[in-house]
């Protein structure tokens, strides 16, 4: 299972969705483990692709079916991993890359111990505060939860995480080029 299954874990904010969309098409062989989540879809995002949207009463069946490698409550929303998305692309030979927080980590890390850990850290937290203001979607309200679980998220992965890579991401190409050559072990 090494090197097969990839977890990148980071605040919100710090840069991680747009540094695997950059790096992903160049690994033919790695899917994107698309994950369930009920908080309501952005500008752009699609059912399917960018996350199954549930309401609170599937994502709670899904719990109770025992449908999930991992699920967690985050800013006040459900996100999980459908279990038969990783068997499936297993089965078939891909590799799969991950975007799960860092307590939904801990819970996958059980379930697939040999997973490959990549925390991505923003260069501060006045970046960070910049990157989700400049996102213009989120209300004063949850830009500030953000910021909050973001302190406390990026504590947590540095004292209780299981991460084999740290990827600062404060230049994207520079980033980029860390997360390309991770994905390029075998």
């Amino acid at each position: 299972m090494k090197n097969r299954l990839f977890v990148m874990s980071a605040a919100s904010g710090a840069g991680k969705t747009t540094l695997k969309d950059k790096v992903i098409q160049k690994f033919p062989d790695i899917r994107y483990s698309i994950s369930a989540t009920t908080r309501a879809p952005r500008a752009g995002e699609v059912d399917g692709v960018h996350y199954f949207f549930k309401t609170k009463e599937e994502f709670l069946k899904m719990i109770e079916d025992d449908a999930l490698v991992e699920w967690n409550e985050v800013h006040g929303n459900f996100y999980g991993t459908p279990k038969s998305f990783v068997e499936e692309t297993l089965a078939k030979g891909e590799r799969v890359i991950f975007d799960i927080d860092v307590f939904g980590k801990v819970n996958f890390d059980k379930v697939y111990p040999d997973a490959t850990g990549i925390l991505i850290l923003p260069p501060s937290s006045e970046e960070l505060e910049r990157r989700l203001r400049s996102r213009a979607s989120d209300s004063e309200e949850v830009i500030k939860l953000r910021l909050e679980n973001a302190e406390k998220e990026i504590d947590f992965a540095k004292n209780n995480g299981k991460y084999e890579y740290v990827i600062i991401n404060d230049d994207l190409e520079k980033a980029a080029k860390e997360l390309e050559n991770i994905l390029t072990l075998k």
